[in-house]
């Protein structure tokens, strides 16, 4: 069963990126779109890979010599994990504060508003039954 969540760290987040458009790959397709913006090595990326793996983010699959790499987790539970993870270290577990810190940006537009507005609309009808 996969978590509903989870927390990555800042390489982990650039591997998992690299894997979601080129999957099933090997690890030089992800070393390969990574040098320019991170430089690392193909011992690096495969060793991260690994641990991926070993952590359950990644799953791996053996091609004759090769083995290629799945993303375990969808982009909505990684993205969960970071936000539950901003919610828990940076607002202390308060909802409130991160959200009206979050509406407080400079790039919230009508439309944005409107749609978190939509959101919220939904979540009440959906509690109220």
């Amino acid at each position: 069963m996969r978590p509903e969540s989870c927390e990555l760290t800042e390489a982990e987040w650039a591997i998992i990126k690299a894997v979601w458009p080129h999957e099933p790959c090997a690890a030089p397709t992800i070393q390969e779109a990574l040098q320019k913006s991170k430089g690392w090595s193909y011992s690096t990326v495969r060793t991260l890979m690994d641990r991926m793996a070993a952590k359950g983010l990644l799953k791996t699959e053996k091609v004759r010599n090769l083995t290629l790499f799945r993303s375990a987790i969808t982009r909505a539970q990684a993205q969960r994990g970071e936000l539950l993870y901003a919610l828990k270290h940076a607002f202390d577990g308060a909802l409130t504060p991160m959200v009206q810190c979050l509406l407080e940006t400079e790039g919230l537009s009508a439309r944005g508003l409107a749609e978190l507005e939509a959101l919220i609309r939904e979540k009440r009808k959906r509690r109220s039954r």
